[in-house]
C-alpha cells in the first residue's frame, strides 16, 4: 500500500482532539436540488436564480443564532456550482464577525488547474478548484458514489478491465483532491463498499483511502464513509453499532475525522449523534414521502437530533 502524508502538526493537533473534544462536521450535499417540480425535480423552495441565496440565507440565519454549535461545529453547504454566486453574496450580506457561520463547497473540481506561466483557463466544461476558491468556496467535496459512477461508466464504455477502472479512478481523484489543497480548499473525500465487498471492506476502504490521499496533506481532509449497499430505496441501512465498528477499523490506519455519508436524516441523526467514534454526518434530501425535497426548516431538526445524541 502506498503512503499518506500526515504531517506532524496534524498528528499532534488530531491527538489534542482526541484528549479535549473533537471539532464536528455537519455537510449538506444539494446535488441537482435546484430543479422545480414542474421540470422534473425537487425545489419547491424558490426560482433557481434566488435558490442558492435563499438556502444559505435560511441556513445561516439558524447557525447565527447558536453560538454552542458555532464553537464545536463546522457547518459546510457543497452547491451545484451555478448557485454558488448568490450563495455567497447572501452570506457576505449577512456577515457578522462574532459568528463563524456556513461555509460554502462545491461539487468535486477537475484534475488540473490554471498556473503561473503555464495554462491559463483551457478548460472548457470543466470546474478547476482555484475558480470556485475565488467564488468563496472553503470546501469540495471529492469521490463521492455518484462521481466514481460516473468515472466507472466512462470507463467501462472504453473497455477498461475492472482492476485497471479502479486505478485509474483513485488516480483521477488523488489528482483532484491534490488540486483542491493546492487552492486551499478543504476535502470530504468519500469511501465506501458495494454489497459484494462487505466481507472485506476494510480492504477496500484501506485500498480506496491510501490511493486517494497518496502524498496529500491530511490534515485538511475529512472522510465520508459512504455504505453504498445501504444507499437507495428499500435498502436497510447500517445500524449504529455497525457504524461504530467500521469508523473504529478505518481509525486504526488513517487519523482522519470520519463523517457518516449514507445519509443523515430525522430518523437516524440521534442515533448516529450517539457514535462517539463519528466526527459528524452528511445531510442531503430531508423528506422523502409526500412533497419530497430539502426544507431549511427540517434541516435545523436534524442538527437538533444530531446533537441531542451526543
Amino acid at each position: 500500500m502506498k503512503t499518506v502524508k500526515y504531517t506532524h502538526n496534524f498528528l499532534h493537533k488530531h491527538m489534542q482532539n482526541l484528549q479535549r473534544g473533537r471539532m464536528k462536521y455537519i455537510f449538506l450535499n444539494l446535488k441537482r436540488f435546484d430543479v422545480t417540480k414542474e421540470n422534473g425535480g425537487v425545489n419547491s423552495l424558490s426560482v433557481p436564480e434566488n435558490w442558492g441565496a435563499y438556502i444559505a440565507t435560511e441556513l445561516q440565519s439558524y447557525i447565527s443564532k447558536r453560538r454552542d454549535l458555532q464553537e464545536n461545529y463546522e457547518f459546510s453547504v457543497f452547491f451545484p456550482e451555478a448557485h454558488i454566486i448568490s450563495a455567497a453574496k447572501a452570506l457576505s450580506s449577512q456577515k457578522n464577525q462574532e459568528n463563524k457561520g456556513l461555509q460554502l463547497g462545491c461539487q468535486s473540481v477537475y484534475h488540473q488547474d490554471v498556473a503561473t506561466g503555464g495554462n491559463f483557463g483551457a478548460f472548457t466544461t470543466l470546474r478547476t478548484a482555484k475558480s470556485m476558491k475565488q467564488l468563496g468556496c472553503t470546501w469540495t467535496i471529492i469521490g463521492h458514489s455518484e462521481e466514481r459512477k460516473a468515472l466507472r461508466e466512462i470507463m467501462n464504455l472504453a473497455g477498461a478491465t475492472p482492476e485497471n477502472i479502479t486505478k485509474a479512478i483513485h488516480t483521477i481523484l488523488n489528482k483532484e483532491i491534490q488540486q483542491a489543497q493546492n487552492a486551499g480548499l478543504k476535502v470530504l473525500y468519500c469511501i465506501g463498499e458495494s454489497q459484494e465487498e462487505v466481507p472485506y471492506r476494510l480492504d477496500v476502504l484501506k485500498n480506496q483511502i491510501e490511493a486517494g490521499l497518496e502524498q496529500i496533506d491530511a490534515s485538511s481532509v475529512v472522510l465520508g464513509y459512504e455504505p453504498l449497499w445501504a444507499i437507495g430505496p428499500g435498502k436497510i441501512p447500517p445500524t449504529a453499532e455497525e457504524i461504530a465498528s467500521i469508523v473504529k477499523g478505518i481509525k486504526t490506519f488513517c487519523p482522519c475525522p470520519v463523517v457518516y455519508g449514507g445519509g443523515l436524516k430525522k430518523d437516524n441523526a440521534e442515533s448516529i449523534g450517539a457514535i462517539t467514534e463519528l466526527d459528524g454526518g452528511l445531510i442531503a434530501l430531508t423528506r422523502f414521502s409526500g412533497d419530497i425535497g430539502f426544507y431549511p426548516e427540517e434541516y435545523a431538526e436534524i442538527v437538533e437530533k444530531y446533537v441531542t445524541g451526543l
